[in-house]
């Protein structure tokens, strides 16, 4: 999906793994601990795709368990994936996670599909009992107050060890398949909190006057998510613009017209129009301004909003905005409109995990294609356009003053899910998601992004069911069917999570 190199890459989670047997069986039955051990480090191998992974190796009674939860703490882990490769009893595996606090989750992954029943030893069994103490493990969790998530399925190995007495190759069976989405989606999502805790959103100007939606205390967004909002003013960026130079507006210019289609007028919309020359190296002088802007104060998203006085500099700068912004969007800083500090937070999710994530509202149904068209007068996603975004001329913004060059362009065809950030009556983040396809249906040629999406409802079930959520107007439009994802996210953030 990236079209543009990244300005500040995400980070990627720091992921726990330790295996789980009994000391008394290690002479009991010669080759079990090995085995055990290597089941491990197959598990390590197929995680370091999608974190750092921290294994520390078999826990087999509880004073190595406290050495374990004493060792993860040092390596500053996210999340703790607790191998049940065998049976071991509960109070080995407590004191881990009394000691270090990041969400675990027990993987119960059996070697075999089928044992073999005519030959199997009581040593075969034990590689193969991973779910046997998983309820012991459950149970004393939830009397301790730990929560816990449990992952089921197959290992997933591609070859059978020496050892074995069974078939263990069931890398291609569902019940693997299955396990490792599920796993991948739980490293992929504890990348979240770990970028947000180390992130800086700028928020340039304000938020639009009277969406009361929108408004929420910056203290609370970072005392839920950790990250440190950045005030900025006009006149930072108006410094920056005042430094950009001939050679950065022609590079920039270049880079417009690689990414983008050129408009002529707009058949039916008399205020969109072909971009002048004078409209176009405005938009590129200010998006290289935007960039530095970025760049000097470490920002990995920003909302913005100014309306400015009629005729003044700062009216005519943030005219300029949406080019730029959705240039810095496709770099990984997204780039949220009217002040919506939440909407940014959904779409820097949507970011970290890969997906895009275009700010967007409802546009307008279509009872006839059973669609919701979804989008905005600008920033766009431009990574994950349909084609080439188109860029048109605006001789006015609706509902805002000023002109400029806005973003027409549609999300690609195909799988999509929508994530909102909201906010309770008690203060809580919320997150809210639905899953749809993205349609091949038209779209108006008025210079502003929209997406026809089919959801599994009729439109008004869905918005029935959608507006009781009380959400903020608008989100962030991903790719491909997140839902399960996001709602792991919200576990690991602690905020509850919505799926329509």
């Amino acid at each position: 999906m990236p079209l543009l190199p990244s300005i500040k890459p995400s980070r990627k989670a720091r992921i726990g793994l330790y295996s789980v047997g009994l000391a008394a069986y290690w002479e009991q039955f010669p080759g079990l601990r090995e085995r055990l051990q290597a089941y491990g480090r197959f598990i390590e191998d197929k995680l370091a795709a999608w974190a750092d992974v921290f294994n520390y190796g078999l826990v087999d009674t509880e004073q190595e368990g406290r050495r374990a939860g004493e060792w993860l703490n040092r390596q500053d882990v996210d999340l703790v994936f607790c191998h049940a490769a065998t049976y071991s009893t509960s109070s080995t595996v407590l004191p881990v996670h009394q000691i270090h606090k990041s969400p675990v989750v027990f993987l119960n992954l059996q070697p075999t599909a089928r044992i073999n029943y005519e030959k199997t030893t009581t040593g075969e069994w034990l590689a193969h009992c991973g779910a046997c103490p998983v309820p012991e493990f459950a149970n004393a969790f939830n009397r301790a107050g730990i929560p816990f998530r449990v992952v089921n399925g197959l290992l997933g190995l591609e070859e059978t060890p020496a050892i074995s007495l069974a078939d263990e190759v069931t890398h291609e069976r569902e019940e693997a398949k299955r396990a490792w989405t599920e796993i991948r989606e739980w490293a992929l999502a504890a990348s979240v909190p770990r970028t947000l805790r180390h992130s800086r959103f700028g928020f340039l100007g304000n938020t639009y006057s009277g969406m009361l939606d929108m408004y929420s205390d910056f203290t609370m967004i970072q005392a839920q998510t950790g990250l440190h909002v950045e005030v900025l003013e006009m006149c930072d960026l108006d410094r920056l613009l005042r430094e950009v130079t001939p050679e950065e507006v022609r590079r920039k210019l270049e880079e417009v017209r690689e990414i983008f289609e050129i408009s002529g007028d707009s058949p039916s919309d008399p205020i969109a129009r072909k971009p002048s020359d004078e409209q176009l190296d405005w938009s590129c002088r200010v998006a290289a301004a935007q960039e530095k802007l970025v760049i000097e104060y470490g920002l990995d998203a920003l909302s913005y909003y100014y309306h400015g006085a009629p005729g003044g500099e700062y009216e005519k700068l943030q005219g300029g905005f949406i080019v730029g912004h959705s240039l810095l969007t496709a770099r990984g800083i997204p780039c949220s409109g009217e002040g919506d500090l939440k909407t940014a937070v959904a779409m820097k999710i949507c970011d970290i995990l890969g997906a895009g994530g275009s700010f967007s509202e409802i546009v307008v149904t279509d009872y006839a294609d059973g669609t919701i068209l979804l989008g905005h007068d600008g920033p766009f996603h431009i990574a994950i356009a349909e084609g080439k975004p188109l860029l048109r001329g605006m001789g006015l913004y609706h509902g805002k003053q000023g002109t400029g060059v806005s973003v027409e362009a549609k999300v690609a065809a195909g799988p999509v899910t929508t994530l909102n950030v909201t906010q309770t009556g008690d203060g809580k983040l919320k997150l809210i998601s639905s899953e749809g396809e993205s349609t091949n249906g038209p779209i108006m040629r008025i210079g502003n992004t929209q997406t026809p999406v089919r959801f599994r409802e009729h439109p008004d079930a869905y918005m029935t069911g959608w507006f009781a959520e009380a959400p903020t107007h608008h989100c962030a439009l991903s790719v491909g069917h997140n839902s399960r994802l996001f709602e792991k996210v919200g576990q690991l953030l602690g905020v509850k999570h919505v799926t329509l």
